[in-house]
């Protein structure tokens, strides 16, 4: 449930908060009083797109936040597979909009808007008045059926697809197999060349870094050689030298060791010096003798080098690249010497995926057609709720010219609106008012079998009016009970049913026009009922009339309660 909205610096609001209750929370207010900012405001919070110009004049940002209770079960496993996490049994959303980029943040952390608009489809559905013409477009009635259908056919729909995208992948490869018999011999000719000259070269696993390392050190090989030898005559040859030096200290302590246990203790260190002084002329005099190499040497390890470095320019930038590449083009040349059977057997794979397909395909419009039965008797006697007394709906299905990842169920919504007249697609037949008729039908239907627990409804009264707009007061007023509803609405009607009544006003403070909204007491819903109702003078008599029907509505509350 959504039970509070925080909005700063966006269009003429600068900043208001508001706690919504359970039941039907209803929005009303004078034309361009901002009802579509706050609907707006909602939206951009949840991910919608939004432009530069919708921040506040003067502000550096705008911001909006939507703070959830969440109860239902259902809904806390859908979060956690998205790794989010209620605290405290609440979920916050957050939008930070600055000109040119945004921040998006679910419980204080900031996240891609993609997990945002995730975790928004979880809790909240919005409907305004664009999606009444979403349902004259009959590609959106297939996702209206399944979404109805739910986890019935939420198995099967991924079976489907997965069979459908292992299909094309075969249909692909196959058609990509056709081809002339020039073009595979030279192709076959081209791979074996590429796999002989690497198989030729006969490369060992790390022989490049050896190689490397082994060019680095005869490339400096003299300077090396010389410096090397240089350090071997100051500690080894001729007199002065470390090791001559050493030799002579080691004598003289020997006399000295005879009579004194300090000089002794010394006398012993120099020894040891000395014998690691002897270790280190042994290693350096082999170390020096590694560094002796021929021109020859130099140019084999040259010439294999830039052999190797050739492989990598055209196969892999490492050995173990170009030792894959070697096995799949080697693979190919299989597939090329023996070309009929592997397109014999590409074929056979083909058959059974689209085997595989059909099955599936035609299982999921079995358990398809089976929910949208029960869809149609549902929207059927919703819209009899809903003041069309001679209504009939069907859910059509035809099957589509070629598979899709949605199987072969080609969908249509079809009605009939007057005794005698025949079924017709949406699109041929209702008007606006009736679009949103039938629109809030099928969310009613929807709120049964969907977990989300927040509806928004932006102007579903839109282009009706009477003993229908009614109908729709009273169907809005039931789904409230089921769920959390908040509604903008400009009919009294559908105001007078409100569990919670908020006034979106205009106000100019100081030259500054600003967007405000309140909670109203209910003597303040009556007289905002009686504007609905009167205009612009309220008479006491359009008074009046206003409590009578908030009157009427808690009597006939009470009624469906018992």
């Amino acid at each position: 449930m959504l039970q509070n909205l925080h909005v700063k610096n966006l269009a003429l609001i600068d900043e208001i908060e508001v706690e919504f209750q359970e039941g039907l929370n209803i929005l009303t207010g004078e034309t361009g009083a901002g009802k579509s900012i706050i609907l707006g405001s909602v939206n951009l919070a949840l991910g919608g797109k939004y432009q530069k110009d919708m921040i506040r004049e003067g502000a550096e940002y705008g911001f909006v936040e939507l703070t959830f209770s969440i109860e239902k079960e259902e809904q806390i496993q859908k979060l956690h597979r998205l790794e989010v996490y209620p605290e405290d049994g609440m979920i916050t959303l957050s939008r930070r909009l600055m000109r040119g980029r945004s921040v998006s943040r679910i419980n204080g952390e900031t996240v891609p808007i993609s997990l945002l608009k995730e975790v928004a489809e979880i809790l909240i559905d919005i409907h305004g008045q664009h999606e009444h013409q979403s349902l004259l477009y009959k590609k959106n009635h297939l996702g209206i059926t399944d979404a109805f259908a739910g986890d019935y056919i939420a198995e099967v729909k991924k079976d489907t697809a997965d069979a459908y995208h292992q299909y094309k992948a075969c249909e692909k490869e196959l058609k990509e197999s056709v081809s002339e018999e020039g073009e595979r011999a030279k192709e076959l000719s081209f791979l074996q060349f590429e796999v002989s000259e690497i198989l030729d070269a006969d490369l060992k696993p790390g022989e490049d870094e050896e190689l490397e390392t082994l060019y680095r050190r005869m490339s400096n090989g003299k300077k090396i050689a010389d410096q090397t030898a240089e350090a071997y005559r100051y500690t080894s040859e001729g007199e002065g030298s470390a090791s001559d030096g050493l030799s002579r200290a080691i004598r003289m302590m020997a006399d000295a060791a005879q009579y004194d246990e300090r000089a002794e203790e010394l006398y012993g260190q120099l020894v040891e010096v000395d014998s690691l002084l002897n270790d280190f002329n042994r290693e350096l005099s082999d170390y020096s003798k590694s560094l002796e190499y021929s021109e020859e040497e130099f140019y084999e390890t040259e010439k294999r080098l830039n052999e190797i470095n050739h492989l990598k320019t055209k196969y892999g930038s490492t050995l173990e690249e170009i030792a894959a590449y070697c096995r799949k083009q080697e693979e190919r040349i299989r597939i090329l010497e023996d070309y009929d059977q592997y397109v014999l057997g590409l074929k056979e794979r083909c058959r059974k995926a689209e085997e595989k397909l059909l099955t599936s395909s035609k299982a999921l419009s079995l358990i398809r057609k089976e929910q949208a039965k029960i869809l149609e008797q549902a929207i059927t006697e919703g819209l009899k709720d809903l003041n069309f007394a001679d209504v009939r709906f069907r859910i059509s299905f035809q099957e589509t010219a070629g598979y899709t990842a949605d199987g072969m169920d080609d969908v249509e919504f079809l009605i009939s609106m007057n005794p005698g007249q025949p079924l017709r697609p949406l699109a041929n037949v209702a008007s606006g008012g009736e679009l949103s008729r039938i629109m809030l039908a099928i969310k009613t239907v929807m709120a049964d079998r969907d977990e989300v627990e927040t509806l928004i409804f932006d102007e579903i009264d839109v282009g009706i009016s009477g003993r229908t707009a009614q109908k729709v007061s009273e169907k809005m007023a039931v789904i409230g009970r089921k769920r959390q509803v908040i509604c903008i609405t400009h009919l009294a009607q559908i105001a007078a049913q409100a569990d919670q009544h908020y006034l979106i006003e205009k106000t100019v403070d100081g030259g500054v026009t600003r967007t405000e909204i309140r909670k109203l007491s209910e003597e303040e819903s009556v007289d905002e009922l009686a504007r609905i109702l009167g205009g612009a003078e309220i008479t006491e008599t359009v008074r009046m009339s206003a409590r009578e029907m908030k009157s009427m509505v808690k009597s006939n509350t009470v009624k469906n309660k018992k």
